[in-house]
């Protein structure tokens, strides 16, 4: 059964056209994912089918009889001064008004004058049981467990759920968003980048929700682990084009290629069939012409109506303009870096100093890619600041943090140059213009820093725009630019793909494996951590463990332990 079908669907924003003329069907049961490059206009497609945009006139969107929506925007909006609880309580208000109803009934059945009306009280006993069924189906005795497990799986902690969700941090939000959402349960969900700012047991628990959701799911996400887990469909929308295939993101992957390839190849049979045929009309037609014959006239006629009927196969674009990324590492000390006894403590909202590292060991040489996992709040990101030393890297404006504690030490290579990612964006000035950042890293010209800045595909309008006017994914490829230039031969990367199209970040992995220097990244992003990473170091309770290969051999034996101890 269909949902939602879009027919002929084209959205004009001020003097840009974002798509036309676009077919889709979303049915009933099935899990989609929205691919597609960044500035696509995959999110416009969701404020297309929930009517924050209107189509151009000539198609629309229809919704099946009784089909709502639930819609997470990349920022949901939600009321900063409203308990997190509440807020999320909120998400199915037919059930609290059940409850509100059945106890205004309770105050009326002790109302002498129903009971002493038989034909009042009946109809007051059939409301209640109509109620109370009701209440029954959307299991309103259970739901505020619900709304509690629901956060709690997602990452909050149980000290959150009293807060104001104006205190709450922005990924924070976003989970408060995405809970509320799901609380009200509607036919079709559409989801904007939900599993961003999720670690890695939110997104297992985002996995399951999804794949348990009794309608349909429609996913933005450039996660390509998650993908791969959840859906039944993949929806690429690129070159202002919808295309569907059945299956996860791996078999779509590979049927494209399939495609392109049979497209590529339908395509070159065709174009010898033209150019015959316009060898063909053009020599009849001079025949005719020569010999004032109307048979060659005809010929040629007949030719040029098969070739105008003919239904032209366009041709395929195999290889895409991409990110001109490529790390210039050397080679550097044999031993990159090693942490011996590291204890780290400092006060967390107004509480006394907290032990975040306890004893921590590490041991990283040339060539590593080693991945660091764990919790949201484990202190990862607190190990790779106190591995930058703010003091002896004074260009890194980062949050000061307070010396509570600090014991053991962090000892680096006698030629080891790092170079920072931050996962906020900080490293960089938003008042700055693009040439200005570019030059600033690296003397350069002018037309040099111009030229740099379209390897990284910011074409030259951006390049004299401010940092602060650049999308989360543009600034993450000027982050990267910026690591080019810096030279380094151990970099320090703190969730690199979290704003990238899979593209981008498909490129950002075959340069990490050419690079010759060191890694240590920070990532939630499974695919990722799989295709670059040879060394997994989870840090959990202030303690690390190590396990080799990727994330996949991590799963596996950090599951075994599990079930043997």
């Amino acid at each position: 059964m269909i949902s939602i079908s879009l027919s002929n669907v084209s959205l004009v924003l001020g003097a840009r056209s974002i798509f036309r003329n676009l077919y889709w069907e979303i049915q009933h049961d099935q899990k989609i994912g929205l691919i597609g490059p960044n500035g696509a206009g995959k999110s416009s497609i969701f404020k297309l089918i929930v009517g924050e945009y209107i189509a151009e006139p000539g198609g629309g969107v229809v919704k099946a009889k009784s089909v709502s929506t639930g819609y997470l925007p990349q920022q949901p909006e939600l009321d900063p001064e409203q308990r997190v609880i509440d807020t999320v309580m909120g998400g199915n208000p037919r059930i609290l008004e059940i409850e509100s109803a059945l106890g205004e009934m309770e105050l009326k059945f002790n109302d002498p004058v129903i009971q002493n009306n038989n034909q009042a009280l009946t109809r007051l006993l059939d409301e209640q049981q109509k109620l109370l069924d009701e209440f029954e189906r959307l299991e309103g005795e259970s739901y505020p467990e619900r709304v509690r497990e629901t956060l709690l799986g997602l990452g909050l902690s149980v000290a959150d759920l009293g807060k104001p969700v104006g205190t709450l941090s922005g990924g924070q939000k976003k989970l408060v968003g995405l809970a509320r959402i799901l609380m009200s349960r509607p036919p079709v969900l559409l989801l904007d980048e939900p599993d961003n700012h999720l670690d890695l047991a939110g997104k297992q628990y985002l996995e399951k929700l999804i794949n348990e959701y009794p309608g349909a799911v429609v996913i933005v996400s450039h996660d390509r682990y998650l993908l791969d887990a959840v859906v039944t469909h993949i929806t690429e929308l690129e070159d202002g084009k919808l295309t569907t295939f059945r299956g996860d993101y791996s078999s779509y992957i590979q049927d494209k290629q399939e495609r392109l390839a049979r497209q590529e190849e339908l395509y070159k049979i065709q174009q010898r069939g033209i150019a015959r045929l316009e060898a063909a009309i053009k020599r009849y037609a001079l025949w005719a012409k020569q010999y004032d014959n109307e048979k060659f006239a005809k010929r040629a006629k007949a030719n040029q109506a098969r070739l105008d009927r003919m239904e032209k196969i366009d041709r395929p674009v195999l290889e895409r303009r991409q990110m001109g990324l490529e790390f210039n590492g050397w080679r550097g000390s044999n031993k990159v870096l090693e942490i011996v006894g590291l204890r780290k403590a400092f006060p967390i909202n107004g509480t006394p100093p907290q032990e975040v590292l306890k004893d921590i060991n590490l041991l990283i040489r040339h060539g590593e890619r080693v991945g660091l996992i764990g919790p949201n709040g484990a202190g990862k990101s607190v190990l790779l600041r106190l591995i930058l030393d703010c003091e002896k890297n004074p260009n890194i404006d980062m949050p000061d943090l307070e010396e509570y504690h600090h014991q053991g030490e962090i000892i680096l290579g006698p030629s080891v140059k790092m170079g920072y990612y931050a996962q906020e964006h900080e490293t960089l000035d938003l008042n700055q213009t693009l040439i200005d950042t570019v030059r600033l890293a690296h003397p350069m010209s002018e037309s040099g820093a111009v030229a740099f800045l379209i390897r990284f595909l910011f074409p030259y309008r951006q390049a004299t725009q401010k940092v602060s006017e650049l999308s989360g994914g543009e600034r993450s490829r000027l982050q990267l630019a910026l690591l080019v230039l810096s030279g380094a031969n151990f970099l320090l990367l703190d969730e690199p793909t979290n704003n990238l199209d899979i593209a981008s970040a498909e490129v950002l992995e075959e340069s990490l494996a050419d690079f010759v220097g060191t890694v240590l990244v920070i990532s939630h992003d499974r695919y990722f951590l799989d295709r670059v990473v040879n060394r997994i170091v989870l840090l959990d309770q202030g303690k690390l463990s190590e396990y080799y290969g990727g994330y996949s051999d991590f799963a596996i034996e950090s599951t075994i332990t599990r079930d043997l101890g």
